[in-house]
């Protein structure tokens, strides 16, 4: 069986659900990728994915009329997997089912209309009457109300299940690449110019409801001459790096988005992995695919208590308060000063993602699912 899995925007971080869906079935089917893309080719980390990809240039209504055609004309899956309720995937999934017969499956991740409604009354507005964007707020609204029409549905965390039912299928990882024993953190410092120091890592786009501000304003308050602040994933480090506080500048490092392959090398370096969500619309629907890469590197973590944050650690890491630096602060002050105990925190982290959060177990979902809908279409 071959399966076409629909991602709505290739050249954004869309690309990684997208990304996981498709290596998860991979294992047990002939799986491509097909999507249009904003900025041309392919998310920086995952360019060099050896999954099948069909790329289509976005562009704005009307122009959008005719690439949508030639989307419709290239998914040649039996089965077809919208990744995200967005109209450039989900959307024009819809089209082809019902052109076609082919069943469709939808996987949500984020609540998209939580992006839209964070920018207040009348940004709502201005976005409601931006008509031209194909994924612009009014058809990103209708998506929502045609859900129903999906033969199998499945969320990657509670607050959506609760939305929109589903199959709940978290983020996942391999935990055979993400180990840490296959690395050795001390030469890696070393080779990175961290030598002797202590590394405080965030990874991600910095937007603001990831919390980056919040991570920022601890570290100017953190007495530790030694303690270095990596950021990884800026798109121009240097304009970037000029905003941060003159006060805590030559603490702060900065890093473009990196290639997955080299990610556990990275990863291999932080005695400290910060993931500082805030607690707002942008946020309570999705739940960050980096801590499951700090958890299966079996790294100490600082969360947030937003959305399945607390159930995925479930003890295995430190929690604090949405919105609040100093907390921040005392626990990262705190581990540094347990050491031992944040490191069984860690490989408690590594055990729970290993058992819960494999990619072997989103294979294993997602098979389930397609079976119970291919059995529907027979039965039929």
């Amino acid at each position: 069986m071959k399966i076409s899995i629909l991602c709505f925007d290739l050249s954004s971080n869309a690309f990684g659900r997208a990304w996981l869906l498709a290596k998860a079935l991979s294992a047990g089917y002939d799986v491509e990728i097909i999507g249009t893309s904003r900025k041309g080719g392919v998310w920086a980390p995952m360019a060099d994915s050896e999954i099948p990809v069909k790329e289509f240039i976005w562009d704005r209504y009307p122009k959008f009329s005719t690439i949508k055609k030639n989307i419709l004309e290239a998914i040649d899956g039996d089965l077809i997997l919208a990744s995200k309720l967005m109209p450039t995937s989900f959307g024009i999934g819809l089209q082809k089912k019902y052109s076609s017969g082919k069943p469709l499956l939808l996987d949500i991740d984020d609540w998209e209309l939580g992006f839209f409604y964070h920018s207040g009354f009348w940004g709502r507005v201005g976005r409601f009457l931006n008509f031209s964007n194909p994924n612009g707020l009014p058809y990103v609204w209708r998506m929502e109300r045609l859900i129903r029409y999906a033969d199998g549905i499945s969320v990657s965390n509670r607050f959506l299940q609760k939305k929109f039912q589903g199959v709940l299928l978290p983020h996942c990882r391999d935990t055979t690449i993400l180990d840490p024993i296959k690395f050795d953190s001390d030469k890696i410092k070393e080779k990175m110019g961290f030598q002797n120091k202590r590394v405080v890592m965030f990874l991600g786009t910095p937007r603001p409801h990831k919390g980056l501000d919040d991570l920022l304003e601890a570290f100017k308050k953190i007495k530790a001459s030694n303690l270095k602040l990596v950021i990884i994933g800026v798109e121009n480090q240097q304009k970037f790096l000029n905003k941060v506080d003159l006060s805590i500048r030559e603490s702060v490092v900065v890093l473009p988005k990196t290639p997955f392959q080299k990610l556990p090398e990275l990863l291999s370096i932080a005695d400290i992995i910060a993931i500082p969500q805030r607690q707002t619309s942008d946020s309570v629907g999705q739940i960050p695919a980096r801590l499951f890469d700090a958890m299966s590197m079996a790294k100490p973590i600082i969360a947030t208590r937003v959305s399945d944050i607390p159930e995925v650690l479930d003890g295995c890491g430190y929690l604090v308060d949405p919105n609040n630096p100093s907390q921040l602060v005392n626990t990262i002050q705190y581990i540094l000063n347990n050491s031992d105990e944040a490191r069984v925190k860690g490989d408690a982290a590594r055990e729970r993602c290993r058992k819960k959060y494999d990619i072997h177990n989103l294979e294993s979902g997602l098979s389930g699912l397609i079976e119970q809908v291919t059995a529907k279409k027979v039965n039929c």
